[in-house]
């Protein structure tokens, strides 16, 4: 699966159905059940790249209330992470304004369910238990260089 392909999947997300995941997913789940199992790891990979590449403190700063100020402050690593998904849900050309311009970010969005489609759609595909590990990390602080 090349990058094209990844952004034309991301497309495919429903926002019709705002304020229920689960449909709002179900056409990505849909689509990368009939690809093979390799497209549906690439699909996995794709995405951790992309959260991984927002991983960094200068967006960390900017997601809203809950934003980061600095070690000594509570912050919490998952809805960072989720408010990264929304940046990647968004697709290609969001993605691409915030990672060059992180003031930018979409304040106080959350959006954990794109995490879910590419292991939803090989146990959908395949009856058989998601086991797959990316080579990207894409929990928070994980880039190491995005949090200097």
């Amino acid at each position: 699966m090349n990058e094209n392909e990844f952004w034309s999947i991301i497309g495919m997300l429903n926002w019709e159905e705002s304020g229920d995941d689960e449909a709002v997913i179900e056409p990505v789940v849909g689509c990368l059940s009939q690809k093979s199992d390799d497209e549906i790891f690439q699909f996995e990979e794709l995405l951790a790249q992309k959260l991984h590449a927002l991983d960094t403190k200068e967006h960390a700063k900017e997601i809203g209330e809950d934003a980061y100020i600095n070690d000594e402050e509570y912050f919490s690593v998952d809805g960072f992470l989720y408010s990264r998904c929304v940046v990647v849900a968004n697709g290609k050309e969001l993605f691409q304004h915030i990672l060059e311009n992180p003031k930018e970010f979409p304040k106080d969005l959350e959006f954990e369910a794109i995490l879910y489609v590419a292991q939803e759609a090989y146990e959908q595909k395949s009856d058989k238990e998601w086991e797959y590990v990316c080579s990207t990390d894409y929990e928070t602080y994980k880039n190491v260089s995005g949090w200097k």
